[in-house]
């Protein structure tokens, strides 16, 4: 999930800054137009940065837990309350789905 919400991230980041608008894919707007705007918060270069920094980690804790690192898990679950925030905020496709899945794996590793 960290790669695919974060590069199209970094190219909507790169294309709100050059068109001061939220970037269309199929007709549809990419990190727009969702709840946050609903309550008055529009998109922004550091919002849509936070969510980069957000999906960074995700691609960090893949990789630890890939790796069998300590503290994958925990961070695995420190990250879900602020995916959720940005794939409720921006109306994210399949964000909760790919979240659950995730998490439920995650949980099932941590028991054996």
């Amino acid at each position: 999930m960290g790669f695919g919400f974060g590069l199209p991230c970094a190219y909507a980041i790169q294309y709100l800054a050059d068109h001061d608008r939220v970037w269309t894919f199929l007709e549809f707007p990419t990190y727009g137009g969702g709840p946050f705007e609903d309550t008055g918060l529009t998109t922004t270069v550091p919002l849509l940065s936070l969510f980069l920094l957000v999906c960074l980690g995700e691609v960090v804790m893949g990789w630890a837990l890939w790796r069998g690192r300590r503290g994958a898990i925990a961070l695995a679950l420190a990250l879900l309350p602020f995916e959720v925030a940005f794939w409720a905020g921006f109306a994210l496709p399949f964000g909760f789905l790919a979240g659950a899945v995730r998490t439920a794996l995650v949980l099932a590793a941590r028991r054996s």
